[in-house]
């Protein structure tokens, strides 16, 4: 085969590898956590924005609605620094929060209390 050919076909191989690489995207946000009792959001706390029906134990949150403007989607999959697991994006919040997501926590008060506030990397994972 002529060099010609063979730096073809290796310009076609690289092109293949970069077009089929998963490129993971990190964002940092601002996370807080909420409940399913009326007084954190309305008289269905466990119907979300979107309409799914959240139960105690589901690793789910809320996003702000800028951040779907940033790759995130309903169904999206995310892990989040200092928590273990995946979680998926279920819920949008208020148009009034920017760069935040909100980390679903049951019924349980006490823990959503001590989670508090705090800044994380959360990584995208589809």
């Amino acid at each position: 085969m002529k060099k010609s050919t063979y730096f073809i076909l290796l310009l076609s191989l690289l092109f293949s590898f970069q077009s089929s690489a998963h490129t993971v995207k990190t964002l940092r946000v601002t996370a807080s956590a909420y409940n399913s009792v009326a007084a954190q959001t309305n008289h269905h706390p466990n119907l979300t924005a979107w309409g799914v029906r959240l139960k105690p134990g589901m690793k789910a949150v809320a996003i702000s609605r800028d951040l779907l403007h940033k790759g995130l989607k309903k169904g999206s999959r995310i892990t989040i620094q200092g928590l273990s697991g995946e979680y998926v994006v279920l819920d949008k919040m208020h148009r009034r929060w920017r760069n935040k997501i909100d980390i679903y926590m049951g019924n349980n008060i006490k823990a959503a209390r001590k989670w508090g506030k705090r800044t994380v990397i959360i990584t995208v994972l589809d």
